[in-house]
């Protein structure tokens, strides 16, 4: 089972699922969009062929776990998780949740952007995210380009 969604619908999921936890700028969004386009097809794959990947940002488990034994976990975000929970109905890590949870899987992709480094790239310089996204989202071997990354935005976002 996929859950495709049109780039309004998804705009809407971001932006319910971030401004809760004052994650959310125009920024974010569109770095987002652009990472579920190139990575899911905005919904269509949630399973990665031959790969552990899942879901709308097809987040790999490693990543997954790492958001909350690296991030989540630390004294001092209790308040975070609690919030975290409310929101997307998830109270503890559960990486299923991550093909059939849309709020759920956009709040732990926000995580893993939230914890690179520097800034984000302005919203309007769709090159410059899709740099970001091939530097912090995929690695360093991985298959992803950032012109792969801006053509699926702008075909699947833009169009």
């Amino acid at each position: 089972m996929s859950l495709m969604f049109d780039p309004e619908s998804l705009r809407n999921i971001i932006r319910i699922s971030l401004d809760p936890l004052g994650w959310w700028s125009p920024e974010a969004e569109e770095l987002l969009m652009m990472t579920a386009a190139h990575e899911s097809g905005l919904g269509k794959y949630n399973h990665q062929i031959k790969g552990p990947a899942l879901g709308l940002y097809q987040m790999e488990p490693p990543t997954f776990y790492g958001g909350y034994d690296n991030y989540l976990n630390y004294p001092g975000r209790r308040k975070l998780k609690k919030d975290i929970a409310l929101i997307s109905g998830v109270s503890s890590p559960k990486l299923m949740q991550l093909k059939f949870n849309p709020i759920y899987a956009t709040i732990m992709a926000r995580l893993k952007y939230r914890r690179a480094p520097g800034a984000l790239p302005p919203a309007s310089d769709t090159w410059a995210l899709a740099e970001y996204a091939k530097d912090h989202y995929n690695t360093l071997m991985g298959k992803a380009t950032p012109e792969k990354y801006h053509d699926a935005y702008r075909r699947l976002v833009l169009a």
